[in-house]
């Protein structure tokens, strides 16, 4: 049994919309240009919570924190987050429910800044993650030492000038 993971809030801001946003055309990539920007279906709080390696993307409300939207990201980027293609405010959430069915959302911040910490949380978790399996993998399999010793027969010279 191993030990018990915790979990912590990675990043919380208080005003967050939600948008109905249109099925994708082809492979090109997300505009929030293409969404109702003026009208959000749902507005909100959010909290990034990592527990172990996992990290999730949770929408709440804002008075009692009734749980609106899960979106899990397993990788970033990847295809739960996504930044739109037009604007650093606006990404697209691959949300979740307790029986596995996805929807797709648009998420919209008020201001740049807050989705700039929204994209440094992201990075930081993953770097983090990717640290984690690099320092698993020395433990089952080291690197490597230098050898930095003596050959057989090897000597220095040392000059040294003392008066």
């Amino acid at each position: 049994m191993g030990e018990p993971e915790y979990e912590s809030v990675v990043l919380v801001k208080q005003e967050v919309f939600v948008y109905k946003i249109p099925p994708r055309q082809s492979n090109r990539s997300y505009r929030a240009a293409d969404w109702n920007l003026l009208d959000p279906i749902w507005t909100g709080r959010l909290r990034m919570v990592a527990k172990g390696r996992s990290l999730c993307v949770k929408l709440e409300d804002k008075t009692n924190g009734t749980l609106f939207a899960n979106c899990p990201i397993e990788s970033y980027p990847g295809v739960a987050i996504e930044a739109v293609s037009d604007s650093s405010r606006y990404f697209v959430l691959r949300i979740q429910d307790g029986n596995g069915r996805t929807a797709f959302i648009g998420l919209g911040f008020g201001d740049r800044s807050d989705s700039f910490d929204m994209n440094v949380a992201l990075q930081d978790h993953f770097k983090w993650v990717k640290n984690e399996e690099k320092i698993e993998k020395e433990k089952v399999e080291p690197k490597q030492q230098l050898d930095l010793g003596f050959k057989e027969g090897e000597t220095i010279k040392i000059n040294m000038k003392i008066t």
